[in-house]
This record gives C-alpha cells, sequence and structure tokens, in this order.
C-alpha cells in the first residue's frame, strides 16, 4: 500500500515576541508572603514570635552581608562595572532594591522595564513613553494599538505592568494616557494596580 502523499506546504512559521514573564523574584515573594501569613496564623504564640524572629535575622544577616558586597565592588571601576551587570539580573535587582541598597532611582528601573516592553509592544503596533514618575505614581502616555485598540488594558496588563513591577515592585500604582486621544478630547486616563 502507498503511502499518502505528505502536504507540500508547511505551517507559515510567524515571528513572535513573547510578553515579558513574572520573574523569580516576584514569584518567590508572594509564596514568602503566604508562609508568613501561616505563620502569623499560627496558634502557639512562642512558636510564632520564634518563627517570624527566625525570618528577621535572616533577613537581616543577608542585608548585611549584600551591604558589604555592594560596598567593596564600588570601591574599584573594576567592582562598580561587575555591580552594573548583576543588576542586569532581575533577582538580583529585586533584591538590592528589598534591601534599600539598589543604586538605581525609580524612575531609571521604570525606564529599564519600558526598554524590556517595547518589543512586544510594538510588534503589535504599539509604544509607551513614560510621563513621569511622581510619589511612586508612573504615569506612561501609550501609542498605537496600545493607546486605541479595546484591548489595550490587557497588552498594559500583560506587558507593561509586568515589566515595570518587575523592575520596580515598590511602584505604588501605574498611571496611563491613551496619547491619541488625550491630543484631541484631553487625557483618557487608565489606572493599573
Amino acid at each position: 500500500m502507498a503511502a499518502a502523499p505528505q502536504s507540500e506546504t508547511q505551517p507559515e512559521v510567524v515571528d513572535s515576541i513573547a510578553p515579558p514573564q513574572r520573574g523569580e523574584f516576584r514569584l518567590q515573594t508572594e509564596r514568602v508572603e503566604k508562609l508568613a501569613a501561616r505563620l502569623q496564623s499560627a496558634g502557639d504564640p512562642e512558636i510564632r514570635a520564634t518563627a517570624l524572629d527566625l525570618v528577621q535575622s535572616v533577613v537581616e544577616l543577608h542585608g548585611a552581608a549584600l551591604q558589604r558586597l555592594v560596598d567593596s565592588l564600588l570601591k574599584t571601576p573594576a567592582g562598580e562595572q561587575a555591580l552594573s551587570e548583576a543588576l542586569e539580573n532581575d533577582l538580583v535587582s529585586s533584591m538590592l532594591l528589598l534591601h534599600n541598597l539598589h543604586p538605581d532611582d525609580i524612575e531609571t528601573r521604570v525606564l529599564r522595564g519600558i526598554e524590556k516592553a517595547r518589543p512586544y509592544l510594538k510588534s503589535h503596533g504599539g509604544d509607551v513613553d513614560l510621563a513621569g514618575v511622581r510619589d511612586g505614581i508612573v504615569h506612561l502616555r501609550l501609542h498605537g494599538t496600545c493607546g486605541s485598540c479595546p484591548g489595550s488594558s490587557i497588552t498594559l496588563k500583560n506587558a507593561v505592568e509586568d515589566a515595570l513591577f518587575e523592575v520596580a515592585p515598590d511602584i505604588v500604582e501605574i498611571v496611563s494616557e491613551n496619547a491619541a486621544a488625550s491630543e484631541q478630547s484631553g487625557p483618557q486616563l487608565v489606572t493599573i494596580k
């Protein structure tokens, strides 16, 4: 019996850019928060206090060690370069932020997050600019399909929000406006929390 002829047409491979993924730090932070909540509900107050003291001691130990590492790296240009390269890693960057050791301010980190999300947004005909950061509230301007398509809030949630909260978990709120619409009828704000 002859084999059935195979189709000569192959499925078209379309290049796509995946949205930024939720990072390791955020996933681990959520796990730590759940475990801390379980500790808070422990029945024995002495065990609960001991466990919380243990967690606090470990956090302080890690913070002290990271402080010494950062201080040591900042003593030489080669060390500063090594720290700068290490900050490209989201987990390292988030740990330094957790211990209040991150050398970059929130606006610098938000700009880094926008650059990470930009290829995904552009692959969908959109773009975003930073309008400003005040008191932890990030103001964005959306362009192209990001600002005009009905699914813009989904695009924001999946791409911009994850990218920004990953590099700047200290963001209080993200407020975006449709750049084209605001030029015609004033700002139309979308709030992401």
